[in-house]
């Protein structure tokens, strides 16, 4: 009897006490080389937004900035501009993932990267087959999950979230970086 009592304590514990499971797969250092292989440096561009900034970028992105700050960085080869590589975090279910955004200095999607994954499920938008879809758009494109991005089962709050977090940071680019 006893020990039923100490079982019936003890269950409701466990549910509560979930594992956390989090894998880096790259550092911000590795998606720049991979990203722009011939850029010779990588010069920090943060933005620094005030809360009519903030607004803005909700109001033509969809999806809200939640911070004051955007990591940025300009690649450049002899001071030639090769791109723009955002990182960025967004909710997958209950953890952040933090993902990389490369774009070209003409606003196009020149690729993604996983950076750090720290839910239980729905890693699946690490997978190539999924990031490539958005290689080559822009904010001419929808960058919508269901129109112009598929869904993955079983990960549709990562995939909604990551599409979300582009078309956020490539509206970030078309305000405050296209012409610098």
């Amino acid at each position: 009897m006893k020990y039923e009592a100490l079982l019936g304590a003890l269950l409701p514990m466990t549910v509560l006490v979930a594992p956390a499971y989090a894998t880096d797969y790259l550092s911000v250092a590795q998606a720049q080389s991979q990203f722009f292989p011939d850029a010779s440096q990588f010069v920090d561009s943060t933005l620094n937004f005030d809360s009519d900034q903030r607004r803005q970028i909700k109001k033509n992105a969809g999806t809200r900035q939640r911070g004051e700050t955007q990591q940025v960085w300009r690649a450049e080869r002899d001071g030639e501009n090769l791109g723009w590589m955002f990182v960025d975090n967004v909710i997958g279910k209950h953890e952040f993932i933090t993902y990389a955004l490369a774009v070209s200095p003409s606003g196009e999607v020149l690729g993604i990267e996983v950076l750090s994954y720290r839910e239980t499920h729905g890693g699946e938008v690490r997978e190539a087959g999924w990031r490539s879809q958005f290689e080559g758009k822009s904010l001419e494109d929808t960058l919508r999950l269901g129109k112009d991005v598929t869904n993955i089962s079983g990960a549709t709050l990562s995939c909604r979230n990551i599409t979300d977090g582009v078309r956020r940071l490539l509206t970030m680019w078309d305000l405050y970086l296209k012409h610098a």
